[in-house]
């Protein structure tokens, strides 16, 4: 069961995942309380949770101070995703798939088959098709029985746009070779065939960084840097885009 800490830190972290506090944006610890509707005491060490995490930093007579990410940052956190999820396929190909976890990743490629079928990724189908991605990538870090890996993976994805739980590109094509990399993930470690469990994942993980290091180049090279993301090239907050 989760403490009161806890629920504090995953709602801020949720919210500075999904933009809704720009780079270099000013924390306090008792107008937050007071917004959120609990003590200092919670929010105090929600804070120092996610100074160590990364997300935020917590500056001499500044206080606490949401922190910005280049774009190299983001890229590099895919590289460590890919990693990390390639040794975690490696190492569910070598013990093999429980029949929980089995009947989850069949359940969730149908699931994604059925709602790509129509061709294009309606806006009511990102949060249904984003919630199978996630549980997707979330049973084969469970199926690796490795909870250093788990834990390290977890860590990558509290990166902003690094993480699959936030992101969700609209070209349905992209979606669907994506998906399609699920298929081919799941079916190389049910046959127990470990390299190949570990190098599609890890191409799988380093396509979608290249994905987006080229959406936010596209928009740059447009003038349109207001849309680009909410991290610009030198670090330094532009925009403030939730996605």
């Amino acid at each position: 069961m989760k403490t009161l800490a806890q629920d504090v830190t995953d709602t801020l972290r949720d919210a500075i995942l999904h933009g809704q506090f720009k780079p270099g944006t000013r924390i306090e610890e008792i107008p937050l309380a007071e917004q959120m509707g609990v003590s200092r005491t919670p929010v105090r060490a929600a804070l120092g949770t996610l100074v160590n995490e990364g997300l935020i930093d917590h500056q001499p007579k500044r206080g606490y101070v949401i922190r910005a990410f280049a774009i190299e940052d983001i890229v590099a956190a895919y590289e460590v995703r890919s990693v990390l999820e390639g040794l975690a396929c490696r190492s569910a190909a070598a013990k093999g798939l429980s029949a929980s976890q089995a009947h989850r990743l069949e359940t969730s490629l149908a699931q994604g088959d059925h709602i790509l079928s129509a061709g294009l990724l309606k806006p009511e189908d990102h949060e249904p098709y984003q919630k199978i991605n996630v549980n997707i990538h979330e049973t084969l870090l469970e199926a690796s029985g490795n909870a250093w890996v788990s834990r390290f993976a977890v860590q990558a994805h509290h990166i902003p746009f690094a993480s699959d739980r936030i992101i969700l590109w609209d070209d349905h094509a992209v979606i669907l070779r994506s998906h399609g990399d699920h298929h081919r993930i799941v079916e190389a470690i049910q046959t127990r065939d470990c390299a190949r469990s570990e190098q599609l994942m890890r191409e799988h993980v380093l396509y979608a960084g290249i994905i987006l290091k080229k959406n936010y180049e596209r928009l740059i090279d447009n003038g349109d840097a207001e849309s680009a993301l909410i991290f610009a090239p030198d670090g330094n907050s532009r925009s403030n885009t939730s996605t």
